[in-house]
């Protein structure tokens, strides 16, 4: 334990632009007092304008760091073997004429499809067939059901995207936050291979 430096990698953290990444940066640290600062202050990775938006840390190149300054520790590794570092640029306000036509593209586009959904299941037709059902008299309007259904619709949308606004009605995640951390994760994945293939590709070129 005295002469073994313990790291883990974290999955994806964020920088700046032209920022220098350091150890403590990118990695959880378990090493000896005496050279657990310089350890975190040693510096993996200077951004530059090259680097654009994505760079992959690999841990065989954080070993070597490692290795090459404290050739008397042993250096082992727990968890995740690459860090993605996500280049964050800042960003641009958006003005209110574009937020407005958001809005109201987003606003019109699902009362849309929500109509053409009811529409092609004839809810209209189900709602007078129970409301004739249950009263015995026929009604091109029901609004018995009608509008306690709208209502209905609205909350049950409310429930599942568990969020009114920007406030969260329980602890629990929405399905629609675990499909996009799903898809952060494959995202991910296909960023650290593909970059896998360009540092052999590099490589073998370099032979």
């Amino acid at each position: 334990m005295e002469k073994t430096i313990y790291i883990r990698m974290r999955n994806r953290v964020q920088s700046a632009p032209e920022e220098k990444v350091l150890l403590k940066d990118i990695a959880q640290i378990i090493a000896p007092e005496a050279i657990l600062a310089n350890l975190k202050s040693m510096i993996i990775h200077q951004l530059t304008a090259k680097d654009r938006n994505i760079v992959v840390i690999d841990v065989m190149k954080v070993i070597k760091l490692i290795a090459d300054t404290f050739e008397d520790y042993e250096v082992q590794t727990i968890g995740p073997a690459q860090t993605i570092i996500e280049v964050t640029f800042k960003k641009k306000g958006v003005s209110i004429p574009f937020f407005l036509l958001i809005w109201f593209l987003l606003f019109f586009g699902s009362a849309m499809a929500i109509m053409n959904f009811h529409d092609d299941v004839s809810m209209r037709s189900v709602h007078e067939k129970i409301y004739t059902i249950i009263t015995g008299e026929e009604d091109a309007k029901p609004l018995l059901f009608q509008i306690p259904y709208s209502i209905g619709l609205g909350l049950g949308m409310i429930l599942f995207f568990n969020h009114v606004f920007k406030k969260r009605i329980n602890e629990e995640p929405s399905p629609l936050e675990v499909e996009m951390f799903n898809y952060q994760l494959d995202l991910d994945n296909y960023v650290i291979i593909h970059e896998n293939k360009e540092s052999m590709k590099r490589i073998n070129d370099d032979d």
